[in-house]
C-alpha cells in the first residue's frame, strides 16, 4: 500500500492548502485568459508589426499547437523532474515569453515567442488540476474541482473584455505585460508551498520515449494546424490541408503502436483501461466543444451582426461565467454528500441544450442584451453541472500517479474538443450561410410586387439625396443583397445552435456507462 501512503502524504490542511490551491488556480487562470485574450487585440497587431490576416492567425494556432502538444506530456515530464521544479520552470517560461512576446519587433518573431509560452502554459493547466486533486482528501476532491473549475471556467471569458480594455486604453504588449506580475508571484508561491510526489527513480537519456514525443508532436501538431486553418484554405483542396491530415493519421497510429509496445512511455495509454475516464473523455471533448464553441459564436454574432465593440461582447458573457463560478463550490458541496455526479451531468447537458434552444430562437438583427441574458445565465448553470461533476467521475476510480495521467487525458480533450468546435462551427457557418443566401435569393422574384415596391421605395431614397436614377437603383440593390447576407448569417447561427442542442441531447444516454467510484465518501471525513 505504498502508493497510498505517497497519495495522502501531498494533502494539505489550513493555511498550506489555501495557499497552494490560490496558486494552481492562478497559474490556470493564466494560462486559459492567454488563449482568448489575443483574439480581440489581432486588427491591432496587424497594423503595428504590419502583417496579413493569415499571418497573425499564427498567434493563436502556435500557441493552440504547443498546448495540446505539451499537455499529454505533463504528467510523465512531472515524474521526470518532480512535480514542483516542472510547475515552477513551466510558470517561469510562460512568463519570460510573456514578456518576449510584447517586445516582438515582427510578426514571425511574435508567433515564435506565442509557441514557447504555450509549451509553458500547456504545463500550467494539467499541473494545476493534478496539485489540486491531490492537496484535498478524497472526499473532498469534489470541492477541490470545483474551485480549480471556476478558473478553468471564467479564464475563456474573461480573456476578450480584459483585453479590449488594455488594447483601448493602452496598447496590445499590455496583453502579455499583464502576466508578469502574477508569473512572479505564482513562481515564489510553487517554490515556497508545492511538494513533489516520490515518483522512484528517473529515466537515463537512453530510456527516453524520443520516438513517442516525435510521433505525439507530429499527429497533435498537424492535428491542430489542420483544424485552426481548415476553413480559411478550403479544407481538402489544399495540398497542406491533406499532406498534415495525412501526417496525423500515421503520426496516431504510430504513436499508439510505440506507447503500447515500449518499456518507458511518454504517455501511458494503459490508463484509459479505466471505464469512468474513457467515458470522461469523450464528455470533456464534447464539453470543450459546447463551451469554446458558444464563446466563439457569441462574440461573432453581437460583433458582426449587432455591430456591437469588441469590450461590449466581452461583456456580455460575464454574468453567465460569475454563474458558474458561483455554482461550483455548490456542486462540490452537493458531491460531498453523495449526490451522484452522473445525476448531475444528465441534467447540466439538458440545461445546455435548453440553452441552445433559447438562443435560437431569440437571435435576430436586432436582438438586444436583454433578450440573450437570461440564456447566458441558463448557459452559466449548465456549464456548473457539467464541468465538475464530468472531471470528479473521470479521475474518481484513480490512485495515486494515474490521477495526474488521467487529468492529461481530461485536459487534451477539451483542448481539441474546443479545436474541433471552433473548426466545425466557423466552416458550418460559412457553408450554411451559402445555402440560406441562395434559397432567400430564389425568393427574391422581381416579378413580385413587394420586391419591386421594395426596390422602388429604396431607390427613391437614394433619388432624395442627390443620386442620379441609376446610381440610386444600383445602390437599392446593394442594400438588399446586404440584407440577404444578413438574414442569411443569422440562419446559419440559428442552425448552429439547433446542432449543438442536439449534440448535447444526444450525449445524455452516455452516463448510463459510468460506474460508481471505488471512493466511498465518509461524513466524518468531509467535515475536516
Amino acid at each position: 500500500m505504498t502508493t497510498v501512503t505517497g497519495e495522502d502524504d501531498l494533502v494539505e490542511y489550513g493555511f498550506r492548502r489555501i495557499i497552494i490551491t490560490i496558486t494552481a488556480v492562478l497559474c490556470a487562470l493564466l494560462e486559459i485568459v492567454d488563449t482568448t485574450i489575443v483574439n480581440v487585440a489581432l486588427t491591432n497587431m496587424r497594423g503595428s508589426l504590419g502583417a496579413t490576416l493569415t499571418d497573425v492567425a499564427w498567434v493563436i494556432t502556435a500557441y493552440a499547437i504547443a498546448n495540446v502538444i505539451v499537455i499529454p506530456m505533463t504528467s510523465w515530464l512531472s515524474q521526470q523532474f518532480g512535480r514542483r521544479n516542472y510547475f515552477a520552470v513551466s510558470i517561469i517560461i510562460f512568463t519570460v515569453s510573456s514578456f518576449l512576446c510584447g517586445n516582438a519587433t515582427n510578426i514571425w518573431e511574435l508567433v515564435a515567442f506565442r509557441f514557447i509560452q504555450g509549451l509553458g502554459g500547456g504545463a500550467l493547466l494539467v499541473t494545476a488540476q493534478t496539485i489540486i486533486t491531490e492537496s484535498y482528501p478524497v472526499a473532498k476532491r469534489g470541492m477541490a474541482q470545483a474551485i480549480y473549475g471556476m478558473g478553468v471556467i471564467v479564464g475563456p471569458t474573461l480573456g476578450p473584455p480584459l483585453g479590449g480594455y488594455l488594447v483601448d486604453h493602452f496598447s496590445w504588449p499590455y496583453i502579455f505585460y499583464i502576466n508578469i506580475p502574477i508569473g512572479i508571484i505564482a513562481t515564489m508561491l510553487t517554490l515556497t508551498f508545492v511538494k513533489s510526489p516520490k515518483y522512484g527513480e528517473k529515466l537515463k537519456s537512453n530510456q527516453v520515449d524520443w520516438w513517442g514525443i516525435v510521433f505525439l508532436a507530429s499527429f497533435i501538431g498537424s492535428l491542430q494546424f489542420v483544424l485552426e486553418h481548415g476553413q480559411q484554405d478550403d479544407w481538402f483542396n489544399d495540398d497542406l490541408i491533406v499532406f498534415l491530415s495525412v501526417v496525423s493519421v500515421v503520426g496516431f497510429l504510430l504513436f499508439v503502436w510505440r506507447e503500447l509496445t515500449y518499456k518507458y512511455p511518454i504517455v501511458n495509454l494503459g490508463v484509459l483501461k479505466d471505464g469512468n475516464l474513457r467515458v470522461g473523455i469523450v464528455m470533456c471533448f464534447i464539453l470543450g466543444f459546447g463551451l469554446y464553441g458558444s464563446t466563439l459564436i457569441i462574440p461573432i454574432y453581437t460583433q458582426s451582426v449587432l455591430g456591437w465593440t469588441a469590450t461590449d461582447a466581452g461583456l456580455l458573457l460575464i454574468p453567465g461565467s460569475i454563474t458558474t463560478a458561483f455554482m461550483m463550490p455548490i456542486i462540490g458541496m452537493l458531491i460531498q454528500k453523495g449526490v451522484p455526479q452522473s445525476y448531475m451531468v444528465a441534467i447540466g447537458f439538458f440545461i445546455f441544450f435548453c440553452f441552445t434552444l433559447w438562443m435560437h430562437n431569440v437571435i435576430t438583427p436586432d436582438t438586444g442584451v436583454e433578450n440573450m441574458y437570461w440564456a447566458l445565465i441558463l448557459r452559466g448553470i449548465g456549464l456548473g453541472l457539467l464541468f465538475v461533476p464530468i472531471t470528479t467521475m473521470s479521475l474518481s476510480t484513480l490512485k495515486g500517479k494515474h490521477i495526474g495521467e488521467g487529468a492529461a487525458f481530461t485536459g487534451m480533450m477539451r483542448q481539441l474538443g474546443g479545436s474541433f468546435g471552433i473548426a466545425i462551427i466557423t466552416t458550418s457557418i460559412t457553408r450554411f450561410s451559402q445555402v440560406h443566401r441562395v434559397n432567400l435569393i430564389a425568393n427574391l422574384d422581381p416579378s413580385k410586387i413587394e420586391v419591386q415596391q421594395r426596390v422602388e421605395q429604396l431607390q427613391r431614397g437614394f433619388m432624395a439625396k442627390g443620386f442620379s436614377s441609376n446610381e440610386a437603383l444600383g445602390k437599392a440593390y446593394q442594400i438588399l443583397d446586404y440584407s440577404v447576407m444578413k438574414q442569411s448569417t443569422i440562419l446559419s447561427y440559428m442552425d448552429i445552435f439547433l446542432y449543438l442542442g442536439i449534440l448535447f441531447l444526444c450525449c445524455i444516454p452516455i452516463i448510463l456507462f459510468v460506474k460508481k467510484g471505488k471512493s466511498k465518501i465518509n461524513p466524518a471525513d468531509a467535515m475536516h
